[in-house]
Formats: C-alpha cells, structure tokens, sequence
C-alpha cells in the first residue's frame, strides 16, 4: 500500500475558536505536508520534518488545505426541485418536492442520481453527508452503493412517511419499520456508512409509524435519528394539532424516544424555553440551515441562544430547500442570519463550525473533521484567488482570517481546487 505525501499550506482546528483572537484554537502550517497512507492520515508538521522516502508528492501550494467538509442535513431526491418558487415550505413540499420524490422508485433513476449527488458535494468540497432518501428504499440502497463503491462517509436514511402525502409516497407504519431493519442490516456499520432512522417530520408519521420509529431507535442506539422540527409557523400549528397530547412540536418526538445524544434536528428556528430545555437535557442536535430558512421564508435560527442553552449546532446546506451544494455559501448566507439576530460568525468559528464541528456534532471528532495522525484522510485544497473577484479582494487581504473570510463569503466551487476522499482525489485533472 502506497504512500502519498501532500504538500501545502495546512490549517487544522484543535477546539471551537473563541474569539477572533483566539488563534490557539487551531494549527496553521505555512509549508505543511501531510503523509496518507492507506486512506489515513500517518503525520501531519513541517515539510522538511515529515519523511517523502517512498511516498509520492502532491504539490498544492499556495493553496490552502484543511479538513474536507461535512454537511448535516440535505435531502438525496430533492436535486431537481432546487430553485423552485413557492409561498413557504408547505406550498413547497406539496407542489415540487413530493411529486418529485416519487420518481425514486425507480432503481435505475435512484442509481445515477446517486453518482451525481455525490459527485456535486465532493466538487464543492464536501467529504460527509447526513442525506435523507424517498420512502422508497430504493432510493437509500443506491445511495449507500455509490458512496460504499467511493469509500465515501455517509450517513443516510430512507424516510418514513405513511399519511398528509400522496399515495405514491406513503409507507406504512409496518413497511417502514421493515425497510428499515432491513437497510440497517445491509448498510450500518459497513465502510464507511451510518444509518440514520428518518421519519420526515411528525406530519407525515401517524403515531403507529412514530411507535415503529421508536421501536427501531431503541432496537439500534448507535444509529442516528433524523427529522425536522420547528421550521415554520404553519408546520408547527399542524404538527401539534395532529399531536394534542404533546406539550409541544419538541414533545412530539421526545414522547417516542427520539431524542438523544445522536438525534438531528433540522431547522430548529421556533422553539420555546421548554424546548431548549428538552432538548440539551437530551443532548440532540439543531441543525442550521441558513440558504433553506432564508429561501423559504421560515425565520433565523437563533445559534447564541442555543448554544447559552449547552446545545451543540451543526450547520447543513438542506439541499434542495437549500440553494447551494457549497458549505462555503452556507457560511456566507449564515453568516447574514446571524448579523440579523446581532450575533457574529468570525472565520475562525466558521470554518471550524463545517469541519471539527460538524464532526463532534456527529460524535465523530475523533475520525473526521481534522488534519491530525490517525483521521481519516478527507480533505479540501482551497484556492482563495479563484475568480477576478476574490483574486481582487486578496490584494488586500492582511493574513489568514482575511483569506478565511474571503472564501467564507465569496467562494464556491470555483474555489476548490480539490477534493480528496480517504485520500483519493475526486476532483479532475486541470481544476
């Protein structure tokens, strides 16, 4: 098994940045190299302090290199409703999204949109994904074949919905337990690849589904749970209408046990104190989904309350609600959320936020996330001068939090330079 070192300039955070100041937070290597071997990162330092006998070398710089990044919430069948108008996210779901999502019974359709889905995030620089599928299982089994066959991270879950859809996009309650046992079998554990039990959101889960959701989530607690919570007005009226004897939309889930250190929650946006409070007792994950919430209307996500609260967020793209594979864009359109609600995204927490952030979130630090020996070797080469644009504004850029926040809000995929998954190269030749 060869050897390949990458020579570049590294950056590589060791904890959440406190400040803009806060520079100990992270490693910056100014002529960094790093030494992959069998898909893992063996060493990480100086050049000349890393040993290149036998390896073969891959000169990135100027470029910059960090950790590839991880996207938390996104949905798999939604590629082609990006762009599409509607009033807000009901109207939206209802009109694009699930007539969409019923093409992916189709396994030939379900199998070259996992290709492409894939190769969209790892142009845009994403190396982990938290995906949902369709109520088909089709759609998860093509999913987790084509990030398998890439040994690529993913976490992933066929949805459970079995009422307020049509009919061509309804399980039942027995159905989707079984799909899902029967994915969890095929799927978890093996490569790189997490099962994720999906029931959409408590609209479209009757209490039957929601006690197979529960059965499957105390059957496998190391499998993750995800859903969406407290998007919208209307969503969140309807969801507690249809769950009377809930507190609230947050009581819905935590009544069936989907609450835990492992559970991700989209959006996030409305929540009460009482919720918060559930919530960080619980340990689960908000998600913020800052082109989504911003695309559709739905509200700022209140990052600082939160995390006051012990709460730790994740940030996602929520693809196709959200309008950017890019995480670079996410950062950019969250970063406008949070001006909005007084807060502040400084670079450094922002780039830590997509890499060692995102990775804790997942409970996953220790394999993702960072440049450090013994993670996985998923990284990013980023080019900060990538259009006449951001080439323009780095005249004047005066060090590496300037550069940061020049990617942060001008970058794209244009900016990645390449892409690597457990240290293959994904990106092509001439990029």
């Amino acid at each position: 098994m060869g050897q390949t070192l990458i020579r570049a300039r590294l950056l590589s955070f060791l904890r959440e940045p406190q400040s803009p100041e806060d520079t100990a937070s992270f490693r910056y290597i100014e002529d960094g190299a790093l030494l992959i071997e069998g898909g893992i990162i063996r060493a990480m330092g100086e050049f000349g302090a890393v040993s290149t006998e036998g390896a073969e070398v891959i000169d990135h710089r100027p470029h910059l290199l960090m950790p590839g990044f991880i996207d938390t919430h996104l949905h798999f069948p939604q590629m082609q409703v990006i762009a599409s108008w509607a009033a807000e996210l009901l109207d939206w779901l209802n009109d694009y999204t699930f007539p969409e999502e019923t093409r992916y019974a189709d396994p030939a359709l379900c199998a070259r949109m996992a290709g492409v889905f894939l190769d969209r995030l790892t142009e845009h620089g994403t190396t982990t994904a938290v995906a949902y599928g369709s109520v088909h299982a089709t759609s998860a089994e093509a999913l987790f074949a084509e990030a398998f066959a890439r040994n690529m991270r993913l976490i992933a879950g066929k949805v459970m919905m079995d009422r307020n859809a049509p009919e061509a996009l309804r399980d039942t309650a027995q159905s989707g337990y079984d799909e899902s046992k029967a994915l969890i079998a095929r799927w978890h554990g093996r490569g790189r690849l997490s099962y994720a039990i999906t029931p959409r959101f408590a609209i479209t889960s009757s209490p039957a589904q929601m006690d197979a959701a529960s059965a499957l989530a105390r059957e496998y607690p190391e499998c993750y749970i995800q859903t969406h919570l407290s998007e919208n007005h209307a969503e969140i009226a309807l969801s507690c209408q249809l769950y009377p004897e809930a507190l609230d939309y947050t009581d819905i889930y935590a009544r069936y046990g989907l609450l835990r250190e492992n559970s991700l929650l989209g959006h996030a946006i409305h929540l009460r104190a009482r919720e918060i409070g559930a919530l960080a007792e619980a340990g689960a994950k908000p998600v913020f989904c800052p082109t989504s919430n911003l695309y559709l209307g739905s509200g700022l996500f209140d990052d600082a309350k939160l995390r006051a609260a012990g709460l730790v967020n994740a940030i996602a793209t929520d693809i196709g609600g959200g309008t950017s594979y890019s995480m670079l864009q996410t950062l950019a359109e969250g970063y406008k959320v949070l001006q909005l609600n007084r807060q502040r995204l400084h670079p450094y927490r922002a780039f830590d936020w997509i890499t060692r952030g995102n990775a804790a979130a997942l409970g996953l630090q220790d394999r993702i996330g960072t440049l450090e020996a013994g993670s996985e070797a998923d990284l990013v080469v980023l080019n900060a001068k990538a259009t006449p644009a951001m080439a323009l504004r780095m005249e004047r850029a005066r060090g590496l939090m300037d550069e940061l926040f020049t990617l942060q809000v001008m970058g794209d995929d244009r900016a990645v330079v390449q892409t690597y998954v457990a240290g293959v190269a994904c990106k092509g030749a001439g990029l």
